[in-house]
C-alpha cells in the first residue's frame, strides 16, 4: 500500500511531496482553547501582536508541527518574548526543534 498524504503525520510521502501535518491527540486537545480564543475572544480585541505570525497562529503551527510537548514549549517561549523588551518582527515556527531561540535569517522588510 502506498502512503498518501492522508496517511502520514507530516514528513514526505512516497512521491517525495510534503504531506500536510495533523496534530496528535494530545496536541489536538491543547488546540481547543486556542481555537476558542481565536473565534470568541480575539475578534473583540484590537490587533496588537508584535510578531508575525500572531502568537495564536504560532501556537497552532508549533503544536501541529512539533507535537504537544515541544509545541507547547515553543508556544510558551513565544508568549514570554511578547513584550516591550523584545523587538517586533517576523518570527516563524522553526522547521526543526531546538531548545534555543534563533532569530530568522529573513528581515521583515523584503
Amino acid at each position: 500500500m502506498q502512503a498518501t498524504p492522508e496517511h502520514t503525520q507530516g514528513g514526505t510521502d512516497v512521491t517525495g511531496e510534503t504531506a500536510p501535518r495533523r496534530p496528535g491527540p494530545v496536541a489536538w486537545v491543547l488546540l481547543l482553547p486556542i481555537k476558542f480564543y481565536r473565534k470568541a475572544i480575539s475578534p473583540f480585541l484590537p490587533p496588537a501582536c508584535r510578531f508575525y505570525p500572531s502568537c495564536s497562529a504560532y501556537a497552532v503551527e508549533a503544536l501541529t508541527r512539533h507535537g504537544a510537548g515541544r509545541g507547547s514549549y515553543l508556544a510558551l517561549r513565544r508568549l514570554l518574548r511578547c513584550g516591550p523588551w523584545t523587538p517586533p518582527g517576523r518570527d516563524p515556527v522553526p522547521e526543526e526543534f531546538s531548545w534555543r531561540h534563533r532569530m530568522p535569517e529573513t528581515p521583515i522588510e523584503e
